[in-house]
């Protein structure tokens, strides 16, 4: 019974470990590619399979980090679980992973990336890691604006001596900075051109 519960135990920890590095929803109507992919990714994240267009839309959910989408699938496409995505509004990022090549129309796309097949394990780890941390980005951006306008706010209608007097304020000024660093980490990992490309 005990030997049980350590399994249990040990066994909610590395799901809850899985779930923190972000879920991962895999469509691809192509069972062996579809297995592959789920293969490379399920150490490291939490991953959904969906086998095919029709699944992948039974599968949406707000809890979706990251979307690795084939385009040419039959009855639903690619395109049509994209758009689907848009229209329910999902925040997951998505990358387009498929054997048709570029063209002038991804400009329109509303996906963030776009990998062309053959994908090694590297690729694809990389592809998703790159997209949960512009992710992490975004959110980290939009809590700090909320921080900063705040402290505006105050800037403006308190006089310097009540600030310096507030442990409050002073809290905030130092979030402030530590998230303006961790910000700057994440860029730097990502590239600042990536960055602005894809925010």
């Amino acid at each position: 019974m005990r030997v049980k519960t350590v399994v249990s135990l040990y066994q909610s920890v590395v799901t809850q470990a899985t779930a923190d590095r972000g879920t991962v929803l895999v469509v691809e109507d192509e069972d062996h590619l579809a297995e592959l992919y789920t293969e490379y990714l399920e150490g490291e994240y939490e991953v959904r399979t969906a086998y095919g267009g029709v699944e992948a839309m039974e599968m949406l959910a707000s809890d979706l980090d990251v979307v690795l989408l084939d385009r040419r699938m039959p009855i639903v496409s690619g395109n049509e679980v994209l758009a689907e995505i848009e229209e329910r509004g999902l925040q997951c990022r998505v990358a387009m992973v498929t054997a048709v090549d570029p063209d002038f129309d991804i400009i329109d796309m509303g996906c963030d990336d776009y990998v062309v097949k053959p994908v090694t394990r590297d690729r694809l780890t990389e592809v998703v890691d790159r997209l949960l941390k512009l992710s992490e980005y975004t959110d980290r951006k939009r809590d700090l604006t909320s921080k900063k306008l705040k402290r505006n706010v105050l800037q403006v209608e308190k006089t310097e001596s009540e600030l310096a007097d507030s442990d409050t304020f002073q809290r905030l000024q130092r979030e402030i900075a530590e998230m303006e660093e961790t910000i700057q980490g994440i860029a730097d990992d990502l590239g600042d051109d990536y960055v602005a490309n894809k925010q």
